[in-house]
């Protein structure tokens, strides 16, 4: 008996994996860039702030870096899991490359993001 229902589970817990790693990403972001916001906001103190801006750039970047290798690492558990299904509970999709082409851009976006903090 059919039950696709394990299925979309299985999709729901892909993109909230998704979801949390794109969180880590943009938290990352606003991280890396509280350092410069805080140089620019108070210009007398500039040396004693950008001598502690490379530590807000650094958790930054390993934050983004770290949603990068969850949403990979989410992808990966849940290809794995959709291939260990029956094939009676795996319904026919119209595109059923989409979620890993999501997650893929999603993650390839996030190490460009990180390569950026890095360079700029």
């Amino acid at each position: 008996m059919s039950d696709p229902r394990v299925f979309f589970a299985a999709e729901r817990t892909m993109l909230a994996w998704l979801r949390s790693g794109i969180t880590l990403m943009a938290l990352g972001f606003v991280v890396a860039r509280f350092g410069l916001f805080l140089t620019l906001l108070a210009p007398g103190a500039v040396s004693h702030l950008l001598s502690r801006q490379w530590l807000s750039d650094l958790l930054g970047i390993v934050l983004v870096l770290t949603g990068a290798i969850v949403i990979l690492c989410a992808q990966y558990n849940h290809h794995r899991y959709v291939r260990s299904l029956p094939a009676e509970d795996v319904p026919q999709l119209a595109a059923p490359w989409l979620t890993t082409l999501l997650a893929f851009t999603v993650a390839f976006a996030g190490i460009v993001l990180a390569v950026d903090l890095m360079l700029f």
